[in-house]
């Protein structure tokens, strides 16, 4: 990457099919390169501050940054601008990532929470609380309603985001306004709960993902430790 990027590389994403390369920088540039051709295609430049999440869309024409300036972007690199932006979060964001089936964005933040947005309907429709510190990563299960997150608090969590989807995706669904932005509804019923605490590492936890197929989650902290976890129902 050092070869054709300028500037201090945050983050970076493939293109789930074309040989394309996104790069964010901290000078808040987000830059669209051809990775076979180490040509840049393009550039974004609307964040103020560092851009520490970027993400494609998997089928869509679309990609999706977190920044230093509170804000998350999405962008139709095929219009070459950005489409809307997304308020909320009340510090830096650290990572989102699009959900690879339903039109959701998942972001985590230094306002120590995670927040699982529609992108079609431009709304914030759940927030997930618990860690006491930086939120530095927050990912989508591959195929199960679950998401993983790791924390400075030292914690791995992992949520089952089940009622969410039943109610924002079913006929008839309570719109996300009723509920608020705790994801509890009027009638008590939570749209994610933790389903397992991960204990274990002795410093903050700076990434935690899934395996793709396996019960398996690895994490990795400033303890200088990778622990695989399994996770047991």
């Amino acid at each position: 990457m050092s070869d054709f990027h300028y500037g201090r590389l945050a983050w970076l994403s493939f293109h789930p099919k074309r040989p394309w390369i996104l790069t964010s920088l901290h000078n808040g540039v987000i830059q669209l390169w051809d990775y076979r051709m180490c040509t840049l295609i393009d550039k974004f430049d609307e964040h103020d501050g560092p851009v520490r999440g970027i993400d494609f869309h998997k089928q869509q024409p679309l990609f999706v940054s977190g920044g230093d300036d509170y804000k998350i972007k999405v962008w139709n690199y095929k219009l070459r601008r950005c489409l809307f932006t997304l308020l909320g979060h009340l510090d830096y964001i650290r990572t989102t990532f699009f959900h690879h089936e339903y039109p959701w964005i998942l972001s985590a933040s230094d306002d120590q929470t995670i927040r699982v947005w529609n992108w079609q309907s431009r709304t914030c429709v759940c927030v997930l609380t618990g860690h006491n510190h930086y939120v530095m990563c927050a990912q989508f299960h591959p195929s199960e309603d679950l998401v993983v997150s790791a924390s400075l608090d030292q914690t791995v969590r992992v949520w089952d985001i089940s009622g969410l989807r039943k109610k924002n995706l079913s006929p008839g669904a309570v719109e996300s306004e009723v509920r608020g932005i705790t994801g509890v509804d009027l009638f008590g019923t939570t749209d994610a709960v933790v389903k397992h605490v991960l204990e274990g590492h002795d410093r903050g936890v700076n990434w935690a993902a899934f395996h793709p197929t396996m019960p398996l989650i690895v994490s990795g902290a400033d303890d200088r430790q990778v622990k695989i976890w399994r996770m047991n129902g």
